[in-house]
């Protein structure tokens, strides 16, 4: 069946601008790590990506190792783009790669050296059936390549017409200003920072916020729900099924401790006084900073993905919630 998006797709989203860029992103984008595997079923895939565009998402992040398998993603994001987003689509949407964790085997596979990112993205866009991507990341730092090859490689993509805008993501405060520095120099300026955000995980706090916005760089936070944990999911122990069941997870079963139980049920308290989940909470309480450009879910249902675009409808907080919630997580 042909898909044509909604008319009214940009009537109930906000975008917000990116850093000190032209770029706008809407509050909420959508993340490919989990659900768009090979391994995951495509047409359920297929659906949560178009509906995420009837309703405004127009930002999808990806990586060359997401799926699994490693590449999956990027290949069933391209079978989607192809069936669907035909014509001048394209030219609505923002699509970010990222190459930085190991891809292939051998010395050239990982991290952060010239031949590694270059090659990556070249592999990324044949699997996605693409001429560019919108925003191309670093991964993550590598302590054995001086900064100036890493960022070197993502200027010379930008001048390859290979990517439009780049960012860095897992990257703490003072990696970010060094890598910031050799970028301005080269004249390409960083776009936008992937870092790990959570009521659970504040690291960012601790510098990297201040430095992203001394130098006008936007922020996009992954793992917002501290991989489900920030849901109603876990309140009465682990559900079988859920991402905290699997050995290979990156939630484990020993993460979710008493204490922390604990926590979310005192979390999702506040948020039912609020009339919200506590996922959508959770989603507002990232977005209630103002050098917070957009925040990165995941979903695996049309459903899922409705939910926590409702987290809109209120991204505010007083000052007594957020005294509340300080106590709480202390």
């Amino acid at each position: 069946m042909h898909y044509a998006p909604a008319a009214d797709r940009y009537n109930n989203m906000t975008y917000q601008r990116c850093g000190k860029s032209g770029i706008q992103l809407p509050a909420i984008s959508l993340g490919l790590w989990h659900n768009f595997g090979s391994i995951d079923n495509f047409e359920n895939g297929r659906s949560i990506i178009r509906h995420a565009f009837d309703k405004g998402i127009t930002h999808f992040d990806l990586a060359n190792n997401y799926g699994p398998v490693p590449g999956s993603a990027e290949e069933n994001f391209g079978r989607i783009l192809k069936k669907d987003f035909t014509g001048h689509l394209r030219d609505e949407l923002i699509i970010s790669s990222k190459a930085g964790y190991t891809m292939w085997p051998g010395p050239y596979g990982d991290f952060g050296s010239r031949k590694y990112l270059i090659s990556s993205l070249d592999q990324s866009l044949q699997r996605m059936q693409l001429e560019y991507v919108d925003i191309f990341y670093s991964h993550r730092p590598d302590p054995n390549t001086p900064i100036e090859e890493t960022m070197g490689a993502l200027h010379s993509i930008v001048q390859q017409g290979k990517a439009l805008y780049v960012g860095l993501s897992n990257y703490n405060a003072g990696q970010t200003k060094a890598a910031l520095a050799v970028l301005q120099s080269l004249g390409t300026p960083c776009l936008i920072h992937q870092p790990k955000y959570s009521m659970f995980e504040r690291w960012v706090e601790g510098g990297l916020l201040d430095v992203l916005e001394a130098n006008g760089v936007g922020c996009i936070p992954f793992s917002p729900l501290a991989q489900g944990l920030l849901t109603d999911r876990y309140l009465h122990g682990i559900p079988a099924g859920s991402r905290a069941s699997k050995p290979s997870g990156f939630l484990q079963e020993n993460d979710i401790t008493p204490e922390k139980v604990e926590k979310v049920k005192k979390l999702h308290a506040l948020a039912q006084q609020r009339g919200q989940s506590l996922a959508q909470m959770a989603l507002a309480w990232i977005l209630k900073d103002k050098r917070i450009t957009t925040v990165l879910i995941g979903a695996s249902s049309v459903v899922q993905l409705d939910d926590n675009l409702d987290t809109l409808k209120n991204t505010s907080f007083n000052k007594e919630e957020l005294d509340t919630i300080e106590t709480i997580l202390k």
